[in-house]
C-alpha cells in the first residue's frame, strides 16, 4: 500500500511540474509574453525619442519666433510671399521645355 501512495504522489508531482513549466514558458505572464512586452516597450521608447526630438525642434522654432523679427520676416517672405514696403518683387520664369543649366562641379567654379 505505501508503494502505491508513492507512485501516486510521484505522478502528481510530475503533473504539477509539467503544469508549472507550461505556465513558465507558454502561459500568460510567461517568458514569451514578457519578451513581447519588452519589444513593445523598446518600440515605444524609440517612438518617444523621435517625438521628443520633434518637440524640441518645434520649441526652438517657437522660441526663435518669439525672440526675433528676423525669423518672422523670413517666414512671411518664404511662406506667404510678402515683401517690404518699397521693395520690388521679381519672379523669374523659365520657358517651358528648357532644362535648367547644370550646376558647376566643385573644381569648375570661377574665381570672382
Amino acid at each position: 500500500m505505501p508503494r502505491r501512495w508513492l507512485s501516486v504522489l510521484l505522478v502528481l508531482l510530475v503533473a504539477m511540474l509539467a503544469f508549472l513549466q507550461y505556465r513558465l514558458w507558454l502561459g500568460e505572464g510567461g517568458r514569451r509574453s514578457v519578451a513581447v512586452l519588452a519589444e513593445r516597450v523598446d518600440q515605444q521608447t524609440r517612438e518617444n525619442e523621435g517625438l521628443q526630438q520633434r518637440n524640441d525642434a518645434l520649441a526652438a522654432e517657437v522660441e526663435d519666433l518669439k525672440s526675433g523679427e528676423a525669423a518672422v520676416e523670413e517666414r512671411a517672405r518664404s511662406e506667404l510671399g510678402m515683401i517690404k514696403p518699397g521693395e520690388t518683387f521679381y519672379r523669374v520664369v523659365e520657358p517651358e521645355g528648357s532644362a535648367p543649366p547644370p550646376a558647376p562641379a566643385d573644381g569648375d567654379r570661377e574665381a570672382p
